[in-house]
């Protein structure tokens, strides 16, 4: 897990409330989806949950005693939902997935690794693919397993790969 490096606005007080004006709050909007996938690259992280987002050094920046709303998380939330970024795990919207890459662009990541590697026409276990020694270089490495079953159900969706999932058996064929 790396450090995260926190942009300029972060120190910024008025970064924490929503602004007003459209050009500065979309401005301030894109900072905040740009900031929520760099520290969830960078913490190797999936899972936002709202009702948690106080405790979260991402949403509480302690050195200048300032807080986002709950309410705009929800908002730059949905605006990574829009970009493929993004999607919630229950209809209360408290609980969102987050991927830095969309699934379609892990899935390709994860493809070409496999073809690169000599694994097509052979199975890998999704353990094998985010703990394994031979993916230790990988951005993939360590990546959630729900992130990682969408981004191969994209592969599957292609005819690129097939997961295998029976039991406690999780893997997936490359075609």
């Amino acid at each position: 897990m790396g450090e995260i490096e926190w942009p300029w606005q972060y120190s910024f007080p008025p970064f924490f409330t929503l602004q007003p004006h459209a050009e500065t709050k979309e401005k301030q909007l894109n900072a905040w989806k740009s900031l929520i996938l760099e520290y969830y690259r960078t913490t190797k992280q999936a899972v936002v949950d709202i009702r948690e987002i106080d405790s979260s050094p991402l949403f509480n920046n302690t050195s200048i005693n300032r807080k986002l709303p709950s309410e705009v998380v929800l908002i730059i939330l949905e605006e990574l939902y829009k970009s493929g970024n993004a999607i919630p795990l229950d209809k209360s919207k408290q609980r969102w997935l987050v991927y830095w890459h969309t699934l379609e662009e892990w899935g390709e990541i994860i493809y070409n690794w496999a073809q690169e590697n000599g694994f097509a026409g052979s199975v890998c276990t999704l353990f094998e693919l985010t703990q394994g020694e031979n993916t230790t270089d990988q951005e993939f490495y360590g990546l959630d397993s729900d992130v990682l079953i969408r981004s191969l159900r994209t592969l599957e969706a292609s005819k690129k790969a097939e997961l295998i999932i029976f039991d406690d058996n999780q893997g997936v064929k490359f075609f």
